[in-house]
């Protein structure tokens, strides 16, 4: 495949997409770690997320 004089604006391009998409799912990853860490700090002590009274959501 060729891609030209432009090859290396698209290989480039293709490598920021890939490098900001790894970045974002190790930031979630990281984070739901940070949540469920301070959830059951929460719950060690005692306190509960909060639920609706009449059942709904």
């Amino acid at each position: 495949m060729d891609l030209g004089p432009h090859a290396g604006f698209i290989l480039s391009s293709y490598g920021l997409c890939l490098l900001t998409v790894l970045v974002l799912i190790a930031w979630v990853r990281i984070d739901r770690s940070n949540q469920e860490k301070a959830l059951k700090e929460l719950a060690d002590q005692g306190i509960a997320r909060a639920r609706p009274q009449d059942g709904s959501r």
